[in-house]
């Protein structure tokens, strides 16, 4: 006669802790991958070890929105590059890099046409959830507006020989800027790509609507 478990509870499948536990790390692993894969598609991948670098990946060729009500940060790094689409197409950007940056709120909406019409992929965070943080975040954008203040500037500086935020360099002989301690209000900015180590998105929603509603 069989003692085999397989078949002692009415055809139950037999008792297996480790295949359980093993299920759920694999169901951890793809949750792990799958919340970064959204925030890519927003061009706010998190792709920083260490240091803060220029965008290294080829850009979508749509521009978009950032926009805060109060962006704060230890340090200022800046320089003129020019970032690719993959069809060659080259975009003359500002790179900013903003070191421990903590902002209010964050805002990022990008226009995609679709068959259906005019698509709004919005990403916010922050507000009344909480500060949003950010590690060396680098944006490379067309513009910046808002009320800035900030400590001691270095304007015209080589942009190889920045230091303000960690790997934030340019060229030998390109312009370059930096500064100190910096809080700017009401930031808007257009954009091409951002990145940045560590985000911390406190209260974090993404939405896609037909011809929905932008940050500005």
């Amino acid at each position: 006669m069989s003692t085999n478990s397989d078949t002692d509870r009415a055809g139950e499948p037999p008792s297996d802790p480790v295949g359980r536990r093993e299920g759920r790390v694999r169901w951890r692993k793809s949750a792990a991958v799958a919340v970064p894969a959204v925030l890519a598609v927003g061009a706010m991948a998190v792709v920083m070890a260490q240091g803060a670098l220029a965008a290294s990946f080829a850009v979508s060729g749509t521009a978009f929105q950032v926009s805060s009500s109060k962006l704060s940060s230890k340090g200022l790094a800046s320089y003129v590059q020019t970032d690719r689409s993959v069809d060659g197409k080259g975009h003359p950007v500002a790179l900013l890099g903003i070191g421990e940056a903590t902002l209010a709120d964050i805002c990022q909406a990008a226009e995609v046409q679709t068959p259906l019409g005019t698509v709004v992929f919005k990403l916010t965070a922050g507000g009344a959830a909480g500060e949003v943080t950010a590690s060396n975040l680098v944006i490379d954008g067309e513009d910046l507006d808002g009320d800035a203040t900030f400590g001691t500037a270095q304007i015209g500086r080589d942009a190889s020989t920045l230091d303000r935020v960690d790997g934030v360099r340019g060229e030998p002989g390109k312009f370059g800027l930096q500064a100190g301690d910096i809080e700017v209000v009401g930031v808007r900015s257009h954009a091409w790509s951002a990145t940045g180590g560590n985000f911390r998105l406190k209260g974090m929603r993404l939405s896609v609507g037909l011809d929905g509603e932008k940050c500005f």
